[in-house]
């Protein structure tokens, strides 16, 4: 089943793609339900770097051990002005290694007038407990959808002040 998110950005496209190559900006979307930590020496880097795998670990706010994901990106140009961004991590340890499929991929386009086109897509496969995940998975998109929406708006008020 898929998961997905369609949304309309208040930001231009640079100032979005620089959000999403930002650990900071997943661990944000995250909250408030799950809390991301790095399991790598020295902490996230300041962007996600393609091509070097970076482990976490998840928990549900704070408490509950979800396990660890392993988060590997990578980005791609497609025709008509796309950017992806794909992670083709994949659960490591926990209740979400029950995920036979992961395919999470994020672009995003320019729409004019500097907003900006975000589709994010997360394709998961869990037997017959796939409708159940998809329920907490959807509920969690649109949080992600949200904090990604405060986000541009809290950046395009930063940019407008200074």
């Amino acid at each position: 089943m898929d998961v997905f998110l369609r949304i309309t950005l208040d930001a231009d496209v640079e100032t979005v793609w620089d959000a999403l190559s930002r650990p900071a900006q997943m661990r944000a979307a995250a909250r408030p339900f799950i809390r991301v930590r790095s399991r790598e020496k020295g902490g996230f880097p300041s962007r996600w770097v393609a091509g070097t795998p970076h482990l976490v670990a998840l928990s549900l706010f704070g408490i509950i051990p979800l396990g660890t994901q392993l988060v590997d990106v990578r980005y791609e140009e497609r025709p008509g002005n796309v950017r992806m961004v794909i992670d083709s991590g994949a659960p490591m340890s926990g209740p979400l290694t029950r995920l036979k499929v992961w395919d999470h991929r994020m672009a995003v386009s320019p729409m004019g007038d500097r907003t900006t086109l975000y589709r994010d897509r997360l394709r998961v496969r869990a037997g017959w407990m796939t409708p159940f995940v998809w329920i907490g998975l959807w509920a969690m998109w649109q949080l992600r959808g949200r904090a990604l929406i405060r986000a541009m708006r809290k950046r395009a008020r930063l940019a407008a002040s200074s």
